[in-house]
Formats: C-alpha cells, sequence, structure tokens
C-alpha cells in the first residue's frame, strides 16, 4: 500500500496534512484523511503501523519533524529524487513524463554538479480523486498522486523497469537514512578536540587573531622571505613574496611548493596544513556543528549528478584525518567502520562481464590480483593503470600500461572506452540502473562549431574533457548505485534485528564507507549483518555472478584507528 500525504494550499487553516491511501497502480484504495496539527503525528503513526510506502515532495520536507516525534519510517517514495533521476535515465528517455521534465530543466555548464528540475505546476482537475476533502486541500493532494501515477507509468514502460525501481527504492531508502544520521548525529568529542587544536595551535585566541602556533609561523615566514608586512593568509601577497625571494612558483599549491629549495618553504609549509584546520575543523567549526556531543551535518542525497551524496557545511564528507580522534562511541559502544574494498575496479568487471578481471577480484586485493596477471606481480603499476583506465589519465605513464591492460582485460576496458567516445560525441551515459548523465550544454555544443584552428584545437580539449567524464560516470554512478543499495540493506536489517530504533546505529556514509554506533556486546553481530547486506546488495543489482564485492570491517574505540 501506497499513502500519499501532501500540505494543504496556506489558505487551508483548519488541515495540517491530507492523507490518501493508493494501490499498487496509484489509484486511490480509500476515503482521504484530513489531519488537523494536533492530530499530525497520530495519523501518520497510525497509518505507519500498516508498512506502507510513504510517497512525498521531499523526504526532507517531512521526516526530521517526524523522527523528532518519535516516528521511524520503514519506506517511501520521494517525488523530487525521483523526478531528478528520469529526466535522465536513458531507460525512460522516450516517455512524456520524461520529456516533459527535460523540457523544464534549468541549464548549467558543468557536469559536476545535477541540474535542477523544477517541481510539476499543480494538476488541473484533480480534486474529483479526493470528493470527501474539502476543496481547497483536494488539488495538491491531487497533484502529488497524479506525478506519483506519471512516475510509476514512466517505470513501467521503461526498457529495465526491475533496474530502474531497484534504483528509485534505494534512493529514497537513502534519503530516509540521511535524516536519520542528521538526527542521530556523529559521536563526537569535543574535549578531545579541543584538547588536539590547543596541542597544534596553542591557546584560542581572541576573535580575529591567530592562534599562537599560526602567529610564530607567519613571523618566521615574514623573516625567510625578507618581507614583515607580509599577510601569509592573501594569496596575491603570498606570490609576489614567494617571487621577490627568488622562489619562481605559479601558484601557493603544496604540491609546487614542496619541488622548491628556499629555507620559507618548510615554515609555509607548516603553516598552511595549520590553518587549513583552524578554517576548517577549529574553534568556530565545533562552536557551529558539535552539539551535545553531536555533529549533524545535511546530507544531500544524489547532490552529485553520479548519485554520489553531497553536503551542505561542515565538511561532513571531508572529516580530515587530523581530528578522526574526536569522533568516539558513547561508553559501552563502538565504532563499526566498514568499507567496500576497491569498489569502482570491481563494479566495472561487473558491467563488462569480464571474466579474467572478476577473477582477480576474488579477494581483499583485487589490484594486487591484476598484477599478477599482467603486470609482473608490480601492484603499483596494476593500480596506476586501472585507475588511469577508469578516469582518462590515458597519458604519460598510465598511457604507457594502458595496452597491456586492454589486452588482460579487453571487455572491461572496451566498457569505458565506448563511454569515453559517447561523451567526445556529446552524447549521454548512463548506469546500470538506470541513472543518466546530463547532456552537453548548449555552450558546449557550440563550442564544437568551430571555423578556425585555434577554436578546433579548444573544441578538441572540451570533447576529449567529456570523454573523461562520460568514462567515468558509468563507472562510478553504478558504484554509487551499488553502495546506496548496501547501505539501505543494511538500514534494512538493522531494523529486522532490533526494531525501529536500531536504524540509529548508522551514523556516517562517504561514497564506499559506513560508519555505525553500537552496542559493544552487538558487536560481532553487526560485524556479520554489514558483510551479509554486501554480498545481499551485490545479487540484488547483478544476479549471481563470480565477482566478490569485498567489506572490510573494523571494530574500533576511535575513527583514527580505522584508517
Amino acid at each position: 500500500m501506497y499513502v500519499v500525504v501532501a500540505h494543504p494550499p496556506s489558505t487551508d487553516r483548519d488541515t495540517a496534512a491530507v492523507f490518501q491511501p493508493l494501490d499498487t497502480a496509484g489509484a486511490p484504495s480509500g476515503p482521504a484523511v484530513n489531519a488537523a496539527a494536533e492530530d499530525l503525528h497520530r495519523t501518520f503513526a497510525r497509518f505507519e503501523a500498516g508498512s506502507p510506502r510513504w510517497v512525498w515532495e521531499s523526504t526532507r520536507a517531512w521526516y526530521p519533524g517526524l523522527l523528532a516525534a518519535g516516528i521511524s519510517v520503514e519506506r517511501c517514495h520521494d517525488l523530487a529524487l525521483t523526478r531528478a533521476v528520469l529526466a535522465f535515465s536513458p531507460y525512460c528517455s522516450s516517455s512524456a513524463y520524461a520529456e516533459e521534465l527535460r523540457s523544464r530543466l534549468v541549464d548549467g555548464e558543468e557536469p559536476s554538479l545535477p541540474r535542477q528540475i523544477l517541481p510539476p505546476p499543480p494538476a488541473p482537475n484533480q480534486s474529483s480523486l479526493f470528493d470527501d476533502v474539502p476543496t481547497a486541500s483536494g488539488p495538491e493532494a491531487g497533484a502529488v498522486a497524479a506525478e506519483f501515477r506519471s512516475q510509476l507509468q514512466a517505470v513501467t514502460g521503461s526498457t529495465h523497469p526491475r533496474r530502474l525501481s531497484l534504483l528509485l527504492a534505494a534512493e529514497s531508502a537513502g534519503a530516509l537514512l540521511a535524516a536519520e544520521m542528521e538526527s542521530t548525529g556523529l559521536p563526537w568529542r569535543r574535549d578531545i578536540h579541543e584538547e588536539l587544536l590547543e596541542r597544534l595551535l596553542g591557546a584560542r585566541p581572541p576573535e580575529g587573531q591567530r592562534p599562537p602556533a599560526l602567529e610564530r609561523l607567519a613571523t618566521e615566514l615574514r623573516e625567510a622571505l625578507g618581507s614583515p608586512t607580509l599577510n601569509p593568509d592573501s594569496p596575491q601577497e603570498l606570490i609576489r613574496a614567494l617571487h621577490r625571494a627568488g622562489i619562481e612558483v605559479a601558484t601557493t599549491r603544496s604540491w609546487e611548493l614542496e619541488q622548491q629549495k628556499h629555507r620559507a618553504i618548510g615554515p609555509l609549509l607548516a603553516y598552511k596544513k595549520l590553518s587549513r584546520l583552524l578554517t576548517a575543523n577549529g574553534w568556530t567549526w565545533l562552536d557551529t556543528w558539535v552539539d551535545n556531543g553531536r555533529f549533524r551535518p545535511e546530507y544531500v542525497v544524489g547532490g552529485v549528478v553520479s548519485g554520489r551524496w553531497a553536503s551542505r557545511g561542515g565538511g561532513a564528507l571531508q572529516i580530515p584525518r587530523m581530528v578522526r580522534d574526536a569522533v568516539r562511541p558513547d561508553p559501552g559502544h563502538v565504532l563499526i567502520v566498514a568499507d567496500a574494498a576497491q569498489l569502482e575496479p570491481r563494479v566495472l568487471a561487473a558491467l563488462a562481464q569480464d571474466s579474467a578481471l572478476a577473477t582477480a577480484a576474488r579477494g581483499k586485493d583485487l589490484y594486487q590480483g591484476i598484477a599478477e596477471q599482467g603486470f609482473g606481480g608490480d601492484r603499483a603499476k596494476a593500480k596506476l593503470a586501472m585507475l588511469g583506465a577508469m578516469y582518462g589519465a590515458t597519458t604519460g605513464e598510465s598511457g604507457r600500461l594502458m595496452p597491456q591492460l586492454a589486452r588482460t582485460y579487453p571487455r572491461a576496458i572496451g566498457v569505458v572506452e565506448a563511454a569515453a567516445r559517447v561523451g567526445e560525441s556529446g552524447g549521454t551515459v548512463g548506469s546500470f540502473l538506470g541513472r543518466g548523465c546530463p547532456p552537453a550544454s548548449e555552450r558546449w555544443r557550440a563550442a564544437q562549431r568551430t571555423t578556425s584552428a585555434e577554436e578546433q584545437r579548444r573544441a578538441d580539449a572540451a570533447a576529449r574533457s567529456r570523454g573523461r567524464f562520460t568514462r567515468n560516470f558509468v563507472v562510478q554512478s553504478t558504484a554509487a548505485e551499488w553502495a546506496l543499495c548496501w547501505l539501505a540493506e543494511v538500514r534494512r536489517r538493522l531494523r529486522v534485528l532490533g526494531g525501529p530504533a536500531a536504524v540509529t546505529g548508522i551514523v556516517f556514509f562517504l561514497h564506499d564507507e559506513v560508519m555505525l554506533h553500537v552496542p559493544e556486546e552487538r558487536a560481532g553481530e553487526v560485524s556479520r549483518l554489514i558483510e551479509e547486506s554486501a554480498a545481499a546488495a551485490t545479487e540484488l543489482m547483478f544476479g549471481r555472478i563470480p565477482i566478490e564485492f569485498a567489506v572490510n570491517v573494523l571494530v574500533v574505540h576511535s575513527y583514527a584507528d580505522a584508517k
């Protein structure tokens, strides 16, 4: 059973939400229910007892409030996330719904961020579906139900409905879990973090002043460069001071500075490292993001076009090693940190059905398996070659190793090479479950219509860049799908194991890594659950295939011990 829930128009002051049960085809299966504000959570709880799949515009709009009221939701269908997938999915590209979505696309120029799909206007003549609902409430609930049916029809009529249904279910499950992780928070010891800051930076300075350690390094740097008024936080001033001292660098990036020999380089690199700590995870960060022993960032499900998550504020997806020791479990608990070993090349083996690469993937270290098959046991060369193939680094050493890789794994290399050619010609590619990459922008297409040799060189460079993007998209997006299926399966099994409250054990997710916070006596049980969930996710996506998706599971008392 599905249950649509929608806000009424703002002119209706008597109803907080409208609930409409639907059957599996999206048609009304019972009378709609109006819920006043004081009955809203009780109504949610009553419907949730029947294990429905909730249908709503946005999980972020509804679920945090429910969690605050102690209501955990098992399943949902997020219209907004589904809309973003179906707009570009190659599996339903010819559906009227997908075409209409693309017509409302807010175009951008870069493939690094998802394009925005505007929400649909209210559907006309929908109030007849809800005759027992006040007229002011009907159209909005009807619009939600109408779009839900359109999405169901687009999936049913697609070329791969089972795959696409799995992707949408996993995406919506991810939205539920993102809200749950934000509500639960990542355990964070403020005292340990502050001790780290004081040890590395010195005492907390007054607002607007540098910590003692940074001020000492700034003084040392000024002396080394002969620039007594230098502000090392100004890139422009710094680059001019470096040039005056005879240090010819184009940027102040660490990798470029490390190539130089000058007594200013040591203090400058040390200053940059500590300055990053202060800016990204200093006292201001602690005051802003850590409350009552928990770090609660905002996760953005599908925030990258490949389907990977992003985050807003707090740098949740970039917790530096330097501060990971502050991530400690509560008394009587442990952290379980699990990551998928070399996920993307394993995904490539599954996509290509490459038996030789599947053989290399048996065991924890796929790169060593590749090395033994074609690189004389040299793991470093094998890794460089495979990463080059997936990310388009086919010049230099990676390019030199590519022929050997192509001879050993022709099917796997054929997949990424074909995706690159499609991208270079302006075409689009898709993941295994049906996430499609955005189309080339009009600016890109216009640039390909060249009239001079210089324009042709720029056009060729742009084509190669898009080819590198599509080359990796087919692998990275499918890997993101596997990780999301794994995460959803872990969540599902935790609920079976310990009821809805058990889901709060998941506290962090990053691409191919998941962290759980669980009672110490259940660590072994949950560790096995994580490994079993990985195998289940593989079979759910690809069926029974001879490729192992190995996961590394560690039980630790500090996140710093997991790396």
